[in-house]
Parts: C-alpha cells; structure tokens; sequence
C-alpha cells in the first residue's frame, strides 16, 4: 500500500478490521509515517480512530515533557562538557510545564500535539509524564494524576487498567508502549530515584523534586515480543495503510510485564529517555 493515498473511511475500516470496537477505552502509540500518506493528514488519522471508537468510545495519548526536566536523558546531554555557569544557564532558560500550554514531546509523534490541542481535549496535571484524552471518558482517565507518580498507581495508567482499555500501536513498536511501565511499579520493592522539574505555579516558576520508581523502557523490545510469543494470543496484529500494527488489552500487558520483570531483570536500571 506504499505511495497509496488512504482515506479516513479506509483507514477506519482497518482499525476496525484489527479489533478496535465501539465504546472502548484506546491508548494509542502511533507512527504516522509508518502507515503512510493519508488525505487529511494526522487529524484524518485521529477521525478515523475516533469513528472507529464511536460516540462513546475515547482516545488517549500520552503527553509527555522531557524539556522541564535537569533529571532527563536529554538534559544530561545537552549539558555535557559545559561548566557550572552553562548549566546553569540551560536550567534558567528551561520552559516550566503548564498543562494547558505546554506542547508534548516532539519524539512521541504527530498524534499526541493534535489529541492535545483538539476541541474538548483534556490533560493529566504530572508535569513530565502527562497524558490527553478526548472522549466522554476522557476526565475519569486523567484525573487524578499525582504529580510525584509518573506512570504508577495514581496516573492514568492505572485508571486505564481499571477500565479495561486497550492498547493500540499504530506503526510504533513495543519499545514505545508506556503501559509497561505500570509492570514496573508492581514488582516487589521496585528501584527508585530522584526526579526534578520546572513547572508554572500560579504564574511562579518553581523547581519540583520528588522520588519515583527508576523507570526503565530499555527493554520492552523484549518484553514484546515474549508478550506477542507467550501471551496466549493476547496481542491481535494487522495493518493499517502501510504499517503493521498491534492491539492489547492495558491490563493484560501490564500482568504480562510484572511477571517478565521479575523473571527477567536484574537491579540495576537505565533511566527511560522522556524523563
């Protein structure tokens, strides 16, 4: 189908053809070149998945900020070499999160921006790990979202596994899938670390600091394809337009990977890059 121009009635057709139903709860990872040139472009994209979920379904996307953060990946990259006086100055010059304002992470994708920004979108309130939902679901998934627990019991992972929602990778890959994370939470005894951001206080600029599970998204590759192998047909795989795509349930991901780290990973973890 590469180089076809795919429309939104064909596109829902295939989400349909995969498994995505009415009414349902979807937590979506998308690759919006993976599946190829669409008429409409992205918003056509998220039309079709919305149509594809009805009027009572909802779509959620994760939101996430890494840029507010001198605790990230990124941070520490672009600090490498200077001195006192430069990182000092990346710190100042760090944008503070504003859920209303703040645009989501350029590397998540196309989606996201445009669930974000969309007429009745909503946004959890944690300052790195945010997600956005548009549905008549969409307040019950983000509410609540405590700002000292990114992806654990109090964010909207949780809510989604309560829900029985699902998980949709539209041309994305597992190492993307975020409800993994929720696993590591409920491990025995999970490592934990320090984390630090900037955010917009009543207009005040404030640092944060707090202490979470160390998450680690290094090996989700893995845990995938165990989960696609071993999980007793758990995952439904098809295409739609040009990319390959897979579609499971929150909560039978997230059973999965609590077991597979615990069988299969040791103590010692790799901070997940949109931290």
């Amino acid at each position: 189908m590469t180089g076809r121009v795919l429309t939104e009635r064909q596109l829902g057709a295939q989400l349909a053809a995969l498994g995505v139903e009415p009414g349902g709860i979807l937590l979506v990872h998308a690759s919006l070149r993976a599946v190829g040139p669409v008429r409409g472009g992205g918003r056509a994209v998220l039309r079709a998945v919305r149509e594809a979920l009805g009027p009572d379904g909802t779509v959620v996307v994760p939101a996430f900020t890494a840029r507010n953060s001198d605790t990230s990946s990124g941070y520490r990259e672009r600090v490498r070499g200077l001195g006192a006086a430069g990182r000092a100055a990346v710190r100042a010059a760090m944008p503070p999160f504003d859920a209303d304002t703040m645009p989501c992470d350029a590397g998540l994708g196309v989606l996201p921006e445009i669930v974000r920004t969309s007429p009745g979108a909503v946004r959890s309130a944690h300052p790195q790990t945010s997600f956005a939902a548009l549905g008549p679901h969409a307040e019950k998934v983000v509410s609540g979202h405590r700002p000292d627990c990114h992806l654990g019991e109090d964010s909207p992972l949780a809510r989604m596994y309560d829900l029985r929602a699902r998980i949709l990778l539209l041309g994305a890959g597992f190492g993307s899938c975020t409800a993994f994370h929720l696993g590591e939470y409920r491990v025995s005894g999970p490592p934990r670390r320090t984390y630090r951001c900037v955010v917009a206080d009543g207009g005040v600029r404030r640092w944060r600091e707090y202490e979470d599970v160390a998450l680690d998204d290094g090996d989700f590759g893995a845990l995938g394809e165990d989960l696609e192998r071993y999980g007793g047909g758990a995952v439904r795989t098809g295409r739609v337009g040009a990319a390959g795509c897979r579609l499971v349930g929150v909560a039978e991901a997230v059973d999965f990977a609590r077991l597979w780290f615990a069988r299969n990973r040791s103590r010692t973890p790799v901070a997940a890059e949109c931290r």
